[in-house]
């Protein structure tokens, strides 16, 4: 058997690189399939980060006119800090794989803009419980992931934050609960027919 690390061997590889299919060598081939792959990476990632604007979000009416001006009430809007978290700091997952899972799940909920599930304030409104369950659920098994990249129990001052949420959150570590176990409604009204469990 001939040993893969001498020189002769890397001869015949890179000979064999050099050798062209029918027109063109191997060579030539991967150089131009590694740099057409850069460019469809590249396009790929500039349309799907295009996606996750703010702009993008709100194109649709139902966005628009019903849970944007929603959260345009709210601290995650605006605050004295100006960090402004926007929608897909809440919905979409920052780590790749999640993110593609949560993009396919969004291109499915297309089916509702296009039904017109929700095109009316009647209808969304008719709607809201399923919904925000349906995402309470999502942010539940995650363990409220996208709420923790802005917000973590260890970063957390008993010196700057006031005593009684301090103390409510790190019961709220112990027990081993999220965000969203007590923060539901803290970017959009919450529907009519929720009653809080703690009431």
């Amino acid at each position: 058997m001939a040993n893969i690390d001498s020189p002769g061997a890397l001869r015949r590889f890179w000979t064999m690189l050099k050798r062209p299919s029918a027109k063109y060598s191997i060579l030539a081939l991967t150089s131009i399939s590694f740099i057409f792959g850069i460019l469809f990476w590249g396009a790929f990632n500039t349309g799907l980060e295009m996606t996750n604007t703010l702009e993008f979000c709100t194109t649709c009416h139902e966005m628009r006119d019903n849970v944007y001006q929603e959260y345009k009430e709210t601290i995650h809007y605006s605050n004295r800090t100006g960090v402004r978290a926007i929608c897909s700091d809440c919905h979409v997952p920052r780590d790749w794989t999640h993110k593609m899972i949560r993009k396919a799940q969004a291109s499915l909920e297309v089916w509702g803009k296009i039904t017109g599930v929700v095109d009316t304030k009647e209808k969304f409104e008719a709607n809201r419980m399923r919904l925000a369950t349906d995402e309470w659920a999502r942010m539940k098994a995650t363990g409220s992931r996208e709420c923790r990249n802005c917000h973590n129990f260890d970063a957390m001052s008993s010196e700057l934050q006031k005593q009684t949420p301090y103390k409510k959150h790190m019961k709220a570590k112990e027990e081993g609960k999220t965000c969203i176990d007590c923060h539901k409604g803290i970017a959009h009204h919450l529907p009519k027919e929720y009653v809080d469990p703690d009431e």
